[in-house]
């Protein structure tokens, strides 16, 4: 095996793999990244035993063949190389790096530890964009559970339903996201009761996604991603986990959520923010509802204790409720819109929140239950 390359080319692409791959844990065939010589390509390899990566960077191949390396040295050597030319030259199970004078020697991995890679399914295949999927990822997977006991709550759901429509959710036992859109082509290649994808993939698949556009494509048990022009590939297995019916809980309180709150967001969030020093006990907020005023209490037992007003819109029957600071502040981090809606049924049943810019996106959070009446007074709000 001989082959050149320029460092820039490939830079981005190693440090997706080695960032695949474990740095010192598992098995030593994990911790490897394969590097192929091939028509005038340098080929990527990595995988932890679920994910798998190829990459397919241009070169200039003098002699083809396949090598494997520990991945995190290779990567980490490159990385620090200047910009340029490398060179990588097999001799005798060790693979000679060079760059003008600067030369090393790594120790090479067994060569039938090599497994090939699952194919791209190319007959399923539909382009979509890689910032707007990003995007769904960031307002789905923060009410995803990180518990593995959880099973299907550690999954993002993915599901088809009338009109071209797929709705995405994430569901982790006291939150619930929920984002619906209309694509036809990805309607389309969609299996009759959806897909899970483990929270654990989402991260990584995250990280390699860019604003470009790629394409997806299913197997039986294998979701793959590819960039154009087959630069890049990126696939993980499927969860075999079942997803709780959401759609239960949306019909059993979709008539239920009849007081209203709308507000500013930036404003709750600053407020909560604050409020939050003060959560050393119960880390929650008491809200007091008012047709045009929101009154904000928190109380630390050696901390002391803070009150808020805030200006609104309500309407409704409900008069007190009491919400988790930190989680409302996530919450509203993860919408675009200026203006937010709390949709509340309940001071002990779920609490709804959207907003007019983010289309056909809600989250449902559950709030605290009241232990005892708070009551203000105009001196201590003032």
């Amino acid at each position: 095996m001989y082959i050149k390359f320029i460092r820039e080319d490939v830079i981005e692409g190693l440090q997706k793999s080695s960032g695949i791959i474990p740095a010192k844990t598992g098995a030593a065939f994990l911790r490897t990244i394969w590097l192929e010589a091939k028509e005038d390509k340098l080929k990527i390899r990595a995988t932890d035993s679920n994910i798998e990566f190829t990459g397919n960077y241009p070169a200039i191949v003098g002699e083809e063949g396949l090598v494997g390396v520990q991945g995190k040295t290779f990567a980490d050597l490159i990385r620090k190389l200047k910009p340029g030319e490398i060179s990588l030259r097999l001799k005798e199970n060790i693979l000679i790096v060079e760059q003008g004078k600067r030369r090393y020697r790594l120790p090479t991995s067994d060569p039938s530890w090599f497994q090939n890679f699952e194919n791209f399914p190319n007959e399923n295949k539909v382009l979509w964009s890689g910032d707007i999927l990003k995007e769904i990822i960031q307002k789905i997977s923060f009410c995803i559970s990180d518990d593995d006991t959880m099973e299907g709550m550690t999954c993002m759901s993915f599901k088809a339903v009338s009109n071209d429509h797929i709705e995405i959710c994430g569901l982790n036992g006291h939150q619930f996201a929920l984002l619906k859109f209309k694509n036809e082509d990805i309607h389309r290649i969609l299996p009759e009761d959806g897909f899970l994808i483990s929270k654990k993939f989402l991260t990584e698949l995250k990280k390699w996604l860019s604003e470009d556009e790629i394409e997806i494509s299913l197997s039986n048990k294998r979701l793959f991603f590819r960039t154009q022009e087959n630069k890049e590939i990126f696939s993980f297995p499927l969860s075999v986990y079942n997803f709780p019916d959401y759609h239960e809980l949306l019909n059993k309180y979709e008539d239920h959520f009849n007081s209203v709150l709308e507000i500013n967001k930036d404003d709750l969030i600053e407020s909560l923010d604050r409020l939050m020093i003060f959560n050393s006990e119960t880390s929650s907020t008491y809200f007091k509802l008012n047709e045009n005023e929101l009154l904000l209490y928190v109380e630390g037992t050696d901390i002391g204790e803070a009150y808020e007003s805030l200006p609104c819109n309500y309407k409704g029957t409900i008069k007190n409720i009491v919400l988790l600071t930190k989680d409302v502040i996530d919450i509203l981090n993860h919408f675009d819109s200026k203006i937010v809606k709390f949709h509340f049924s309940g001071q002990t049943e779920p609490c709804k929140i959207t907003g007019d810019e983010d289309y056909s996106y809600m989250v449902i959070t559950m709030p605290v239950e009241i232990e005892e009446e708070v009551y203000y007074t105009e001196e201590e709000v003032e």
